[in-house]
């Protein structure tokens, strides 16, 4: 070899040793499988050879990649770090540990998560919370249950300067301790969420309730329930930051302990059209300025007060 071919030679292997290694999760499979009859000694990529556990599938799963449910079971509590699709297929059951989450989710920004197809209980165990979003992208849960947790059904608190998403559709979120879906992030970013044809039902505190000192949210409510819980139905809170603005739409609130909907503070608004509040305490309600208006295409009655349309009706446009 002459000294220029030796030179390059050796360039060349020195620049491959600088070279950043892979994620880890880049390095996995892009399908992995879990089964009642599985083991976790087994490699998970194939139908014949699942996995017992989502953790030890999740593992070996690639970046972007689907974890596949073959046989109903409880596939144990689960953390995530990066994009991950969990298709459950509607037989797939996850119990936290105590104390503990059923899915934690520690991901990167514009990271994708979806679970689809899972019932996740809390089986009364106690300090438990079914999802815990606490960084991430998007999370999307389709076709789900989430049901008897100490505290929050979903607990969505990016602290984030970029946006945010939340998309539920098609879920039940039930008899939790705390809230059904509680959306508190921080940070400068925005936080955005749509759920659609969703149950909030007899959680302990609200249905649903967004609240940020720091941000801009934007929740859509569309032909959906909240009813039978010990809080509101639809709260709009805020503390601080541009505003937290809900928009309900075809949507049932009824039974509510407290008011069908409210809001509360200068930048909280909720803004209703085309739906059903009866049966509440209140219709609805204002704390601290907060702004509720109306379509006034509503049906408002039946509550224990306050069945009239909001004041300052919205006209379409």
């Amino acid at each position: 070899m002459n000294k220029i071919a030796f030179l390059f030679t050796l360039l060349a292997t020195v620049l491959i040793g600088l070279l950043p290694a892979a994620p880890a999760q880049a390095a996995g499979a892009a399908r992995t499988f879990v089964s009642a009859a599985g083991s976790d000694a087994n490699n998970c990529t194939n139908v014949a050879t699942p996995c017992r556990h989502f953790a030890t599938a999740y593992a070996v799963t690639a970046a972007n990649g689907e974890i596949y449910v073959l046989d109903p079971a409880n596939y144990g509590s689960l953390t995530i770090t990066g994009p991950v699709s969990i298709e459950g297929h509607g037989w797939a059951s996850i119990a936290p540990p105590s104390s503990g989450n059923a899915i934690t989710i520690n991901a990167n920004p514009g990271d994708k998560i979806n679970i689809i197809g899972v019932v996740l209980d809390g089986t009364a165990l106690t300090s438990t919370t079914g999802i815990a979003f606490n960084s991430g992208g998007i999370l999307n849960v389709r076709d789900s249950v989430i049901r008897n947790f100490a505290f929050d059904g979903i607990d969505f608190k990016p602290t984030s300067s970029i946006v945010s998403q939340l998309l539920v559709t098609n879920t039940v979120v039930s008899d939790n301790g705390g809230q059904g879906i509680y959306i508190a992030p921080s940070g400068p970013g925005t936080t955005n969420g749509v759920l659609s044809h969703v149950e909030l039902e007899n959680n302990l505190g609200n249905g649903l309730i967004a609240d940020t000192a720091t941000q801009t949210i934007n929740v859509t409510v569309s032909d959906s329930v909240s009813a039978n819980n010990n809080g509101s139905g639809i709260f709009s809170n805020w503390t601080g930051g541009p505003g937290t603005n809900v928009m309900v739409r075809n949507s049932t609130l009824a039974n509510n302990a407290n008011s069908g909907f409210a809001a509360q503070g200068t930048g909280g608004t909720v803004r209703v059209t085309r739906s059903t509040i009866t049966g509440n305490t209140t219709g609805w309600a204002v704390f601290t300025s907060g702004v509720v208006l109306s379509y006034a295409d509503n049906n408002i009655d039946g509550n224990g007060t306050v069945n009239t349309e909001p004041p300052s009706p919205l006209t379409y446009k």
